[in-house]
């Protein structure tokens, strides 16, 4: 989540006299590996001065002279990947890791907390720091911190962990930036790995731990959750209280303020245990633009019984909800498909994206080797990633499901060239779904741009052995991933149901070019029709209708999204220039779109292989209108049809596909 928050908390600070370990390289020679030299560093794999190890650096550090580098350019990432070990496993009292970074402008760099001695089994932390935006998250929940870091210049960013209550905070030079509730207590070691376009420099390292002592009564707020991100978005805020003591919370009161309102929340009839969380929701609330404090003071607990460290009892945010560019809706595209074990997660987060930025997302699924594979969105996505999970946001490049966060930001603030309104009808008999997507331009654009149309379902099942689900995650060795750990690999498919699948594009991945004039106007809007016949097994009423604009440059400009009931409120509109439809019955590989047409239509193939068409379009008395053969053509395909002289009525085209035979009825008006 996008929450750019700069945390203010009434606490005080851990006096950590002494330190188990600490580092600034400086008793290392430059040019040396560091794992041969030291007994607390180590690599990934075990193995010590070669490629996985790093090498000692005198080119800039924060504690002269020397420092640690990493970098790398590789899209996996590496072949660096350094692991400070923290001599034992910890799951109680307070550990403290403390590094300088210096990154340099434009660059990124990553660590993480492993909670298990045995590296690779269990993440208890990520910390992603991107051209000056610092993200953290548990390997579950992302985003728990968004905060800012100061580039090409050194910093010092704490994580101390609470391992007791499961409590962690982050610092950045002294400053706390986030304090959140951790999924994973554990802590053996961090690992210092170059991610893609990392140039990182690590210096004065410092690891500590203390014991905690439990007071007898403490509720300690540990988090706001304002329940949105983006201004105009209207959540329900969750404040998370945690009990700190030893005896069990039974009443508590919680105060919410913001943007000059404070709200109440009694809560009565509880039985909070020690390190128990308790998540407190408070009456909606409508994100306003601008940086506004938020606080939440806990109080009258157990009745109003002494808290034993009222320096706990309120923490304070100064939130700056993300403001969206009017109109904008942000397109996430995950490639994914049943037998992909790690693929799960790409579920989790696109149905965390669907439920925290709900108009202004549009996730869609698609599908790879198995039952829901749409073949020209599979092969379209498959050549912009590198492997499967993959995402692609508004079409800006291959990033982990995990990732999105970065791009959305970016996109949701970026002013499209027009704003979407999707329209159709709906027959129930025929299943026959007509498509009008409108494109009122606020900017000023071109015939470079492109229309889509894409359909999506949810609560899409099947049987048998395609619709199972490998999963990566089963038995939890892997981490937490939505629920995914407590189910089995494969998971059958009588318990899978998919969301947001992708169903049909239209009329290509790439969109249809063409359509519109050489200067569009702003205050300009073009309509473009499709047409779409739904087979029986899709649940019209999970349907989602996706009108895209594509720019010149392939990325996505903007979409609109809506159910069927919603479009068919809206009205359909007849467009100047009628757009493509796609065919998606696989049982009937033809359709025609427009249908009914005036001066133009289209024949639409879905073919799997390379096939020879013949096409014969014939009045209803048998005379020959048109006729043509084409030959090698495979996937979704389409041939136009000149209806220009050609009366209103009804005609027949015959289609013959390596042989076998098509029968379409054409209207035209």
């Amino acid at each position: 989540m996008k929450k750019a928050y700069l945390l203010v908390m009434c606490s005080v600070a851990l006096n950590l006299n002494a330190q188990l370990f600490s580092d600034n390289f400086d008793a290392y020679s430059a040019g040396q590996y560091l794992g041969p030299q030291s007994l607390t560093w180590s690599t990934w794999s075990g193995t010590e001065g070669g490629n996985e190890d790093v090498q000692i650096t005198s080119a800039n550090s924060s504690s002269a002279p020397n420092s640690i580098y990493l970098s790398s350019t590789s899209a996996n990432g590496g072949p660096q990947d350094v692991i400070l070990k923290f001599g034992q496993l910890y799951n109680s009292g307070v550990f403290t890791l403390q590094n300088k970074f210096f990154i340099n402008a434009g660059k990124t760099g990553y660590y993480n907390i492993q909670g298990a001695i045995t590296v690779g089994n269990l993440w208890a932390l990520n910390v992603h720091m991107d051209s000056g935006e610092l993200i953290i998250d548990d390997g579950t929940t992302p985003n728990l911190v968004v905060t800012s870091y100061p580039e090409a210049t050194w910093f010092e960013l704490k994580i101390e962990a609470n391992l007791t209550l499961h409590v962690w905070k982050a610092y950045i030079n002294g400053n706390i930036v986030g304090t959140w509730v951790n999924g994973v207590n554990t802590v053996a070691s961090a690992d210092f790995f170059p991610i893609q376009n990392t140039q990182m420099y690590i210096d004065d390292v410092m690891f500590d731990h203390m014991p905690f002592s439990v007071p007898a009564l403490d509720a300690m707020v540990a988090d706001i959750d304002m329940g949105a991100e983006l201004a105009t978005q209207n959540g329900t805020p969750t404040v998370k209280v945690v009990n700190g003591g030893s005896s069990a919370i039974t009443s508590l009161s919680v105060d919410l303020t913001y943007n000059g309102s404070t709200t109440t929340q009694n809560v009565t009839g509880v039985n909070i245990a020690t390190a128990g969380v308790y998540n407190v929701s408070l009456p909606s609330t409508v994100l306003v633009a601008g940086a506004l404090p938020v606080s939440a003071f806990v109080y009258n607990v157990n009745g109003g019984a002494g808290d034993n460290t009222p320096s706990n009892d309120t923490l304070i945010e100064q939130i700056n909800p993300i403001v969206p560019a009017p109109g904008k809706m942000v397109v996430g595209e995950e490639a994914t498909g049943t037998w992909c074990q790690w693929c799960p997660r790409g579920a989790v987060f696109m149905d965390l994206f669907e439920s925290k930025y709900q108009d202004f997302w549009a996730g869609i699924a698609v599908h790879n080797g198995d039952p829901m594979t749409v073949p020209d969105y599979d092969s379209g996505i498959g050549t912009l990633i590198g492997g499967y999970p993959s995402a692609l946001v508004d079409r800006l490049g291959d990033v982990d499901p995990s990732g999105m966060s970065s791009d959305f930001f970016t996109r949701i603030q970026t002013a499209p060239k027009a704003t979407i309104l999707n329209g159709a009808t709906w027959d129930q008999s025929s299943r026959v779904l007509n498509v009008s997507v409108r494109y009122n331009f606020a900017l000023a654009a071109n015939d470079n741009y492109k229309s889509a149309c894409v359909l999506t379902e949810d609560g899409v099942t099947g049987t048998g052995a395609g619709w199972s689900q490998s999963n990566a995650y089963a038995g939890g060795n892997n981490g937490v991933m939505g629920g995914y750990e407590s189910l089995p690999s494969p998971v059958p498919a009588a318990q899978m149901v998919y969301d947001h699948v992708a169903r049909a594009i239209a009329p290509s991945f790439t969109g249809m070019a063409g359509i519109f004039p050489a200067t569009i106007n702003v205050g300009d809007a073009h309509i473009v029709n499709y047409s779409f016949t739904l087979p029986a097994e899709w649940d019209e009423n999970e349907i989602q209708i996706i009108g895209l604009l594509i720019d010149p440059t392939g990325k996505i400009d903007n979409a609109g999204s809506v159910d069927i009931p919603t479009a068919v409120s809206n009205g359909y509109e007849n467009g100047l220039n009628a757009g493509i439809g796609q065919i998606v019955s696989k049982s009937n590989p033809v359709a025609l779109a427009p249908n009914p047409a005036n001066g133009s239509s289209a024949i639409l193939l879905n073919l799997n292989t390379e096939s020879e068409v013949h096409i014969e379009i014939t009045d209803l008395n048998g005379k020959l209108i048109s006729s043509g053969s084409y030959t090698n053509i495979s996937g979704n395909h389409s041939i136009d049809i000149n209806l220009n002289g050609i009366s209103a009525g009804m005609y027949a085209v015959n289609i013959l596909i390596n042989g076998t035979p098509y029968l379409e009825k054409l209207i035209v008006e």
